[in-house]
């Protein structure tokens, strides 16, 4: 889960206030799946590869999928179900 206590957060606000602060960064699907990789891929290098690290960013990758679209999407759908009408 993505909710880690706040004074563990603010080692990664730097990091963050540059990627906010970058307007042509992230432009593209493809270049945000480079920034995920390249983040997984550093997590590899550190905790050497085994079953166990490999399991761990695995493990990571799916639950932001699914916290995303438990916090955010299903929000949405419904706001455009709403909107548009629902299909059953």
């Amino acid at each position: 889960m993505p909710y880690i206590k706040q004074e563990n957060r603010n080692k990664y606000n730097a990091i963050l206030a540059l990627l906010r602060g970058t307007k042509d960064l992230i432009d593209k699907s493809g270049e945000l799946n480079y920034l995920i990789t390249s983040i997984c891929k550093i997590y590899l290098e550190k905790h050497s590869e085994k079953y166990s690290t490999y399991n761990d960013i695995f493990g990571a990758l799916d639950c932001i999928g699914k916290e995303l679209y438990r916090i955010k999407t299903s929000d949405y759908e419904n706001k455009k179900k709403d909107e548009n009408g629902d299909v059953f």
